[in-house]
């Protein structure tokens, strides 16, 4: 099966941003059919729903702290880092982590997804600060299935057009053959979760890679026709401002927590890719 897609440039989706009727909007124009993909950023629709929290009100407690002064800094920034082939440029990063700024993400991650989940260098459950400002942290989405079903319904209702709508996470998700890991929970059948050993083994293991597919509403797909239609969106969506908090800050010659709205809303962003499936 072969896909034609195109990404759908957007505005930044800020908080209580009418991203529904942006998407019916968008649709509208490119003659959508029956049976076509709709591939969505779940930050995006989290930042739109207002699902964020500042973490610069956050306390951290011990844990937290250690995790941040100890763990990323050492651990990951000496052994696990290398052991999972990630770039100098963000092994580096890590050596120099900052302490107080990850004290309080890693507290977030402790109480919203668990101590295991803050071990993690990125994949931490679903929470997200890379294309984010200020000390923004984005939630992972509490109905994934629910939002999906939402949007397929406006889409039917507006258009009239019957589209399978598949939510996707940037998070990794590592499969061989029919095994599929991620660190992160999903509610795809078939994708199992494991916390920081799903992304210590993918990466040691080299096991493939793919953006996490977290919900989809309409027609039957397999695990892994929504794995080929995540890495395909992804390709074709970018990075926004940045891979991490470091990429965005380099790009914005600012500080990690220095990121404005108004420089987020500089960027392309492409929260929606359309898909169209191909028979050879």
């Amino acid at each position: 099966m072969k896909y034609l897609a195109k990404a759908l440039r957007s505005r930044y989706w800020t908080p209580g941003f009418d991203y529904k009727k942006f998407i019916v909007h968008a649709l509208s124009r490119l003659g959508v059919r029956d049976g076509d993909i709709i591939v969505l950023s779940e930050k995006a629709i989290s930042v739109a729903e207002g699902n964020i929290v500042d973490e610069s009100k956050i306390k951290p407690g011990i844990s937290a702290r250690l995790i941040a002064r100890i763990w990323m800094k050492y651990i990951w920034g000496y052994i696990l880092g290398i052991l999972c082939r990630l770039r100098w440029r963000t092994i580096y990063n890590l050596r120099s982590y900052p302490v107080e700024l990850g004290a309080r993400h890693k507290q977030l991650v402790i109480e919203k997804v668990g101590p295991l989940a803050a071990l993690c260098f990125g994949s931490e459950g679903g929470i997200d600060v890379t294309n984010l400002p200020y000390s923004y942290a984005s939630l992972p989405l509490k109905d994934p299935i629910k939002t999906a079903e939402e949007i397929r319904d406006t889409i039917r209702k507006y258009l009239g057009k019957n589209l399978t709508v598949v939510i996707v996470d940037s998070d990794r998700c590592y499969s061989w053959r029919s095994f599929c890991i991620s660190p992160r929970k999903t509610f795809v059948k078939g994708i199992k979760s494991g916390g920081i050993f799903s992304y210590i083994l993918g990466n040691v293991l080299r096991l493939r890679s793919s953006p996490t597919p977290v919900a989809f509403s309409g027609s039957v797909m397999s695990l892994e026709e929504l794995l080929k239609i995540s890495r395909i969106a992804e390709k074709m969506r970018g990075f926004g401002a940045g891979r991490d908090v470091w990429e965005m800050a380099k790009r914005f010659e600012t500080t990690i927590d220095g990121v404005t709205w108004s420089m987020l809303m500089r960027v392309p962003h492409y929260p929606i890719v359309i898909m169209r499936r191909v028979v050879d």
